[in-house]
């Protein structure tokens, strides 16, 4: 029985409803052309901060997809070298970790190049240096071995077989059509989709798949936006969030779950591909919006004289979008942000509301006093 996707006679031919995904494809585009704008708006050193965080969460939820908790720290040590900073904490830095991190700027930056598999094998043996994930040895900058490539999990108490990739000596023929065809379609969502599926569906690699497919991704959506945005926003942070709704759409697509219909139509994967990356571009959206209202809101109190707990809780409340902040600002709250005193939360309150900072909440009063951050 032909099981599998790669199974199929046309193989790789793969089909796509294109009405049903009209309308993600326009939000989508939409939400891009949107955040270009805004990130114009929005000076250098915001956007440079923007860009750490993403890449922090890129890095970290791309091997958290695969079961790899990455140090915080030494992910960002790694991240203020590449990017330039100049407090750096050399010791903190993991040699796995700066690899990783280069990968990513890689498929973000030299988005123009050729995607060959001298690339690919770079960006393999940088996941592996040391030619070791975890305790397993893995063929580093090769393809993987003769043995069947298993996507092995338990379901209802019994080990299932999830996925099957093409045997080891089709390895060869299979990339170089991908690559072929990856190097000469344009630029589009379409390709996103197909390239970070196809690339899961051929599993070339003992280790990394994963990894590698969605900085594939990133190479696409990089060449869409001109790398105004791609590094603003991280779409593996949503995958992770949602690891059951990715490896759903990959079982029912390359065929643990049998399709009634035809065996090569990708459409619930596309569907789910242009649904997270739309939701990774509303939240970036959303944390963009929160820089642009707290410039607005320094530009208007540049003047005022401020002490340093009151700029700390105002800054905190702003960081986290004001929406964001759970049963507005109480005194109990401020005292708790401030890491102050009774007193001294009393007067800087009093200060901040003479000053047009925040204003007392409607129909709020005595133990139950609450106050909210101006914006408008």
């Amino acid at each position: 029985m032909k099981r599998w996707i790669w199974q199929q006679s046309e193989y790789p031919n793969f089909a796509y409803d294109l009405k049903r995904l009209e309308s993600l494809i326009q939000k989508v585009s939409l939400e891009q052309g949107y955040l270009i704008a805004l990130a114009q708006t929005i000076d250098k050193d915001n956007i440079l901060q923007r860009r750490f965080e993403s890449l922090m969460n890129e890095a970290i939820s791309t091997s958290a997809i695969e079961g790899e908790i990455l140090n915080r720290d030494s992910v960002k040590a790694s991240i203020q070298k590449k990017l330039g900073f100049k407090e750096i904490h050399y010791k903190k830095i993991d040699e796995t970790t700066d690899y990783l991190i280069e990968i990513l700027i890689d498929a973000n930056t030299n988005y123009d190049k050729e995607l060959t598999m001298e690339r690919l094998f770079g960006w393999h043996n940088a996941l592996f240096p040391k030619g070791y994930s975890g305790l397993r040895k893995v063929n580093t900058a090769s393809f993987r071995g003769e043995e069947t490539m298993e996507v092995v999990g338990i379901e209802r108490g019994r080990e299932v077989v999830f996925y099957e990739a093409p045997p080891r000596a089709d390895l060869e023929h299979e990339m170089q059509r991908f690559l072929d065809w990856f190097n000469a379609a344009e630029p589009s969502l379409i390709k996103a989709c197909t390239a970070h599926l196809w690339f899961v569906i051929i599993h070339p690699f003992d280790d990394g798949n994963g990894r590698i497919a969605r900085a594939i991704t990133d190479l696409v959506l990089s060449k869409i936006e001109n790398s105004k945005i791609s590094r603003l926003y991280s779409m593996s942070s949503v995958i992770n969030t949602d690891r059951k709704g990715y490896y759903s759409a990959l079982e029912h697509t390359t065929g643990y779950i049998n399709k009634e219909n035809n065996p090569l139509d990708i459409t619930n994967w596309c569907e789910w591909f242009l649904s997270t990356l739309h939701n990774a571009l509303i939240d970036t959206k959303k944390k963009l919006d929160y820089i642009v209202q707290k410039t607005k809101f320094w530009d208007r109190h540049k003047n005022d004289e401020l002490n340093a707990r009151e700029i700390k809780v105002l800054n905190f409340i702003l960081d986290m979008g004001a929406e964001n902040f759970q049963g507005n600002l109480s005194k109990k709250k401020y005292m708790s942000i401030a890491d102050t005193a009774s007193t001294n939360a009393s007067r800087d309150i009093a200060q901040l509301l003479e000053l047009g900072c925040i204003r007392q909440k409607e129909g709020s009063s005595g133990r139950n006093t609450a106050y909210e951050i101006i914006l408008d």
